[in-house]
């Protein structure tokens, strides 16, 4: 009898462990929430400074640089959403997959499916397209920066592209695959 409540309440306190998970859902969640701070800031500044973009009083070399600066910016502004979206579904996948099931997401006409996460392998997959989504923005900000001066970084600029290509083709095929697995029947 005394084993057997040992070994309830271990169990019981095993359980509950998982709720230290918690701490990692409201970080991801605060992270996310202050990227998604910081890229609308630098959007709304870069908007701002683009309003000189049309006076008349600015050269050509300046308004060649400060177009440079904008596609930079814009990228930058891309890739700070794009890390605050990988953090909200982090904190929303280890939520349904270690506390509970969002209730109001299985129920919204609005949901996305992109915010359900059903398993570890889900929520890897889905981090994984995003992931790769900012590596594609950060090789576009680098890309645009590079001055090309011989045909080989062009060509290699090109391999990239080809590279980016690849990836993109392979993970859409994994997604269809792992859809045709799930359900029997193509997509």
């Amino acid at each position: 009898m005394r084993m057997r409540r040992l070994e309830h309440w271990f169990e019981t306190f095993l359980w509950q462990s998982r709720l230290v998970v918690i701490a990692a859902v409201v970080a991801s969640l605060f992270s996310g929430l202050a990227m998604f701070y910081m890229a609308t800031v630098d959007a709304w500044y870069m908007i701002v400074h683009l309003l000189d973009y049309a006076s008349p009083s600015l050269l050509a070399a300046q308004r060649e640089a400060l177009r440079s600066s904008a596609i930079t910016h814009v990228v930058e502004i891309v890739d700070g959403y794009l890390l605050a979206t990988v953090m909200l579904i982090f904190a929303l996948g280890l939520y349904e997959l270690f506390i509970s099931k969002i209730d109001l997401a299985k129920h919204a006409e609005t949901s996305s499916k992109v915010l359900v996460i059903e398993s570890l392998d889900d929520l890897k997959a889905r981090l994984g397209k995003v992931v790769l989504m900012i590596l594609i923005v950060k090789f576009f900000e680098y890309a645009v920066d590079i001055k090309y001066k011989t045909a080989l970084e062009l060509l290699y600029l090109g391999a990239g592209i080809a590279l980016i290509g690849l990836a993109l083709y392979l993970s859409q095929a994994e997604h269809k695959n792992s859809g045709q697995s799930h359900s029997g029947q193509p997509h």
